[in-house]
């Protein structure tokens, strides 16, 4: 992997306390969720499957010995010439295919379905999903505070709160930065250094890995940009294998680049993979998790998933499947907003990230006037002080972070002015703890047992699991620990 990276930064102003700067930034906070951008097309992630193949989907767990006929391996039904050739032909390849899953270690594969709730479970168009757990283990997992899809997602892989591991929003300044603004198109590893993601733990003890997309996965960590243009990056770890995301990559490409990282020999087969799918959150901004399309976006999901389950098989590839949400979904509606300036003179902050919250600093000289505005319960909304934020949040106390937080209820969102309009659809960033943002968590392979529902639990548990998984050791700096699997997980008990 080369070590010095040639990228642009992309540079954005601060807003201003007028009229124009806070409605341009409360378009930005309203467009800001999955990966906002689409860099130029990737060339093919993989060779095309042969004319003629067909995919089973199989809706039974994986497992080191099962062993598919030839229609579940996918074999065109031409194949089968006549019954006894076909009944011969399906019994050695299913010896084959078991004793090559024999031999196998198990690969660890982390997949996140951004935006999907629990209760998506229960549409009946999840054959696979639901499939893996009941054959596994399951839960309904809260995520961390704010239930937004960069900090969560970076909980998932380091086992930190986001006020611990820096990436406290979509979109955030720092003091030591002063001028410069993250972005979910930021690269630059200062902001993602105050914690250590799993595959680079991995990639140091010598475990191979690969990302298919994962925010925070392209990024150098613990290298260093030049301030310059070209902005070279030196140093760093990054997965061994990447791709950069790209919105347009099909979730067919993204499957077939994982099974091709896995067809390699041993010696050069990751471990450890994540893959990452992004249509059913965008879906439910868009239409609302009670929408048509948004459970149309579920099933084409699963499908997915069905392929991957059904492609390791074909390998004789044994799995322990880890798919998470990184937060739920809940419906918006344009009458349910809270005008900020009917509470605070806009003259006294500047406002870093609106939506389901609002994170503000306030205008130099104008700090009094906004203390006395601001903290407090207002109508469908309360507001802190960052050093008052309740305790249960486990946020308030990164430099990152602003000096005042305003939460809305569930539902409701925050707007700059009387003037500005909420959205109809579906937002997420509310309280961890509401239902509506519970994430999906199943867990399928030969570790777990099966048919186990697990009580909820917080998302920083998933990045122990995962060092249980690969075989790293424990980590007692993590905010999470491996209770919640501790007695479940074959070969821990």
């Amino acid at each position: 992997m080369a070590t010095v990276e040639r990228r642009g930064r992309l540079d954005e102003g601060h807003a201003k306390p007028v009229k124009p700067a806070i409605t341009a930034t409360f378009a930005l906070c309203l467009a800001g969720c999955a990966y906002p951008y689409s860099p130029a097309a990737l060339g093919p992630a993989t060779q095309p499957a042969p004319q003629g193949a067909t995919v089973t989907l199989p809706i039974d767990p994986p497992g080191p010995t099962t062993a598919p006929g030839p229609l579940a391996r996918g074999l065109p039904a031409t194949a089968l010439s006549n019954r006894t050739a076909a009944t011969a032909r399906g019994r050695t390849a299913a010896t084959a295919t078991t004793a090559t899953s024999r031999e196998k270690a198990p690969v660890t594969i982390l997949v996140s379905i951004d935006g999907f709730r629990p209760d998506y479970l229960d549409r009946g168009v999840t054959p696979n999903l639901s499939a893996l757990a009941a054959g596994g283990v399951s839960a309904s997992m809260m995520p961390s505070f704010p239930s937004k899809t960069f900090p969560n997602h970076w909980t998932l892989v380091t086992g930190m709160y986001p006020d611990h591991h820096g990436i406290t929003a979509n979109r955030l300044e720092d003091p030591a930065r002063a001028g410069e603004t993250f972005t979910m198109a930021s690269d630059d590893p200062f902001w993602w250094s105050e914690a250590e993601p799993v595959w680079v733990t991995a990639e140091k003890a010598g475990i191979r890995t690969a990302t298919m997309f994962w925010p925070g996965s392209t990024v150098a960590w613990g290298g260093t940009r030049a301030v310059a243009w070209p902005n070279e990056i030196s140093d760093g770890t990054r997965p061994h294998d990447w791709q950069q995301f790209n919105q347009a990559v099909s979730g067919d490409s993204r499957v077939d680049a994982v099974v091709d990282w896995l067809r390699r020999p041993a010696a050069t087969r990751p471990r450890f993979v994540t893959l990452y799918f992004d249509t059913v959150d965008t879906a439910g901004h868009r239409f609302g998790p009670g929408a048509t399309e948004t459970t149309r976006a579920v099933a084409d999901v699963d499908e997915q998933v069905g392929r991957l389950v059904s492609e390791l098989k074909t390998l004789g590839q044994p799995a322990n499947l880890v798919i998470v949400a990184d937060h739920g979904m809940a419906a918006t509606d344009p009458a349910r907003t809270v005008a900020l300036d009917t509470v605070a003179d806009p003259a006294d902050y500047r406002i870093e990230d609106m939506g389901p919250f609002a994170s503000l600093y306030p205008v130099a000289g104008h700090e009094a006037a906004l203390d006395r505005a601001l903290p407090g319960r207002h109508p469908h909304m309360e507001c802190w002080r960052k050093s008052e934020m309740p305790a249960r949040l486990h946020y308030g106390t990164n430099p990152r972070i602003p000096p005042y937080f305003c939460l809305a209820e569930t539902g409701w969102e925050i707007v700059p002015l009387t003037s500005d309009k909420g959205r109809s659809g579906g937002d997420h960033g509310y309280d961890n703890a509401a239902p509506d943002m519970r994430a999906l968590f199943i867990a399928n392979g030969p570790a777990f047992p099966h048919g186990t529902t697990l009580p909820s639990f917080v998302n920083v548990d998933v990045a122990p699991l995962l060092r249980d998984l690969i075989g790293l050791p424990a980590d007692p700096g993590l905010d999470g620990t491996d209770a919640p699997f501790r007695y479940i997980l074959k070969g821990k008990r």
